[in-house]
């Protein structure tokens, strides 16, 4: 059974730092591409950050040069660091794990969220 579980969420004032974890379990992150969303009130989920199997990362543009993004294959753990905080990054965070099969179909998990606020 696989299983994401993160943690770390919680308030911070604006320019603070969180650093969100997520445990994974039934999976290895030496196969599956590892992502953090987040969805804001209102809005649609969007992706902030992921780490593929072989390394290679992405940022969303609003989060680049804030935020950075790890894994520990052999801890099964990603982290999403986050520095210089703004009131715009306050949203529900979800892990997600990703893995591309044959014919077109994915393996695709996520975690139950996370929620950060950033206010005074």
């Amino acid at each position: 059974q696989v299983q994401l579980v993160e943690s770390g969420g919680g308030l911070v004032q604006p320019g603070g730092s969180l650093r969100l974890s997520c445990a994974a379990s039934g999976i290895s992150l030496d196969i599956f591409s590892m992502g953090w969303y987040r969805q804001a009130p209102g809005k649609q989920r969007e992706q902030v950050a992921r780490i593929t199997s072989s390394g290679a990362i992405y940022y969303a543009d609003s989060v680049k040069g804030r935020f950075t993004i790890s894994k520990d294959n052999a801890k099964n753990t990603v982290d999403l660091q986050m520095n210089g905080l703004k009131p715009e990054d306050t949203a529900v965070y979800y892990c997600n794990a990703y893995h591309l099969l044959l014919m077109g179909r994915a393996s695709d998990y996520w975690g139950q969220g996370t929620q950060v606020t950033v206010s005074q």
